[in-house]
This record gives C-alpha cells, structure tokens and sequence, in this order.
C-alpha cells in the first residue's frame, strides 16, 4: 500500500515536533550535572569530543580522563533515553529521531572550531 503524501508531510511534522520537544525537554537530561556539562564543553572546544551526525558524542582522539569518558558515556545514555520516547511518539526509529535531532538542534547549535562527524563518517570542523 502507497502512502499519500500527506501521510508521510503528517509523519515528518511529528517527528519534527517531537525532536523539538526533544531539544527542550531533554536538554538539561543530557549532561547530568553542572560539571559533567562543563567538561564535555571544554573537550568540544579543544576538539577531543564531538558531535556526530548519529545524534550522539564521540571521542576524536582516545580519552585519557575516565571522569570526561563517563560524562560522555551519561550523556549519550540520557540521549538514546530521550531518542525512545520521541520515536515511540513519532511512529518512527529512535535511530530516525536522533538523526533529526542532530540535523535541527544539535548541528545549528556548534560553535565555530567545534568538530562534528557528518554522515559520511568524516570529522568536520565547524
């Protein structure tokens, strides 16, 4: 059975809504504490961690603090949590929410000498 194109416009505006929702809701659950944010903000800014365009932080050289490790580790935890709950309200994958997510919250969001892995797999700096 063909979907109309008003089903799948009404499939991706809920998806968008609820990646938005997501951005909102799930910002703080992202970085558990006030420190563990300011870590993961300070590897962003000296390009040992980045973004990637899975929706979740990778490490771009090999972690050598464990308390930066588990703040990603958390981080990323609390994303995947958050990617479920909007996919379960979208109908769709949380693989599909979280590639939203970064598309429209996180990708706008990197600052200017931040690194991001894009589809392809390559690392960009912003």
């Amino acid at each position: 059975m063909r979907k109309s194109p008003a089903m799948s416009f009404r499939k991706f505006f809920v998806v968008a809504a609820a990646v938005a929702a997501l951005g909102v809701a799930a910002g703080a659950a992202f970085a558990q504490t006030a420190q563990q944010k300011a870590m993961i903000d300070s590897a962003k800014a000296q390009g040992t961690v980045g973004e990637q365009a899975d929706g979740y932080l990778a490490f771009r050289q090999t972690p050598s603090d464990a308390a930066l490790t588990q703040a990603v580790t958390v981080t990323n935890n609390a994303r995947r949590e958050a990617y479920a709950r909007s996919a379960q309200a979208a109908g769709t994958t949380a693989e599909v929410a979280a590639a939203r997510a970064f598309e429209t919250i996180v990708l706008p969001r990197i600052s200017s000498g931040e690194w991001y892995r894009n589809a392809q797999g390559q690392w960009v700096q912003r």
